[in-house]
């Protein structure tokens, strides 16, 4: 299966690059993401909040932003569930929040390992080998407005709960998504599961015991440690379910 992806990604990043360099997309903005491969991931939102185990979040379906930067952290797309259903009310907030998270996974994800933001919740709490990473590169002030940042802005941002995860093709990092607008384990399965079907997961490694960044979960009334996540509610995901598309 992953030899599959793999070349279903690699497939999708040679006809991405035909397409801009024939078109100029994304040319005026500095996104240094070909728009066939935003657009191939983006696409997957739609499915993934309609999915019948609602990721195990609060809403059914979700109501979700979802976010891509580049290698070099600049915004490429922002959507929300809003934008084919508009009856959905999608938290304001969350549109800042999906940035952040996209740039979180791409800031710390290489060609030697991926890091979601989920794994990052544990070691950046309190006496964490990672405490204070959160204050290491604020969102710019500017870019909270309603409507801000903008495509070509590069906002910036730390985010370290469920959400973000790197992209990847031809074992590059190639930029990262982020979502919000449910709990974030929920979250971490929308984003986890957009990428699985898009193509771009194929992962040099991970901390998780499969070698991929899926959410750890610290067990029940225990604090976190290492790479883990506390559990956010008693319809959370497993791991495993996470991993696994159920029809829609």
């Amino acid at each position: 299966m992953k030899k599959h992806i793999a070349v279903s990604a690699s497939t999708l990043f040679a006809c991405a690059l035909l397409v801009v360099s024939n078109s100029g997309a994304h040319a005026d903005t500095g996104c240094g993401i070909p728009v066939g491969i935003t657009r191939a991931v983006q696409s997957q939102l739609k499915i993934v909040v309609n999915l019948s185990d609602a990721n195990g979040g609060i809403f059914k379906p979700n109501r979700m932003w979802s976010a891509i930067v580049d290698r070099q952290g600049v915004l490429c797309s922002v959507i929300s569930s809003a934008d084919f259903a508009p009856s959905l009310d999608v938290w304001p907030g969350s549109r800042a929040i999906a940035i952040a998270k996209a740039g979180t996974a791409n800031d710390f994800s290489n060609n030697g390992l991926a890091l979601s933001t989920a794994n990052l919740y544990g070691p950046t709490q309190p006496g964490g080998s990672l405490y204070g990473l959160n204050n290491s590169n604020p969102f710019k002030p500017a870019d909270l407005s309603l409507g801000k940042p903008s495509i070509g802005d590069t906002p910036g941002g730390i985010i370290t709960f469920g959400g973000g995860v790197a992209l990847y093709a031809n074992g590059q990092v190639i930029g990262a998504l982020g979502v919000s607008g449910d709990s974030s384990c929920a979250d971490h399965a929308i984003a986890f599961r957009m990428r699985l079907l898009s193509g771009y997961n194929v992962l040099p490694g991970g901390v998780a015991p499969d070698k991929t960044d899926n959410i750890i979960y610290a067990k029940h009334g225990v604090p976190t440690a290492g790479f883990e996540h506390p559990h956010c509610f008693v319809s959370d995901l497993t791991p495993e379910e996470v991993e696994t598309i159920p029809s829609h």
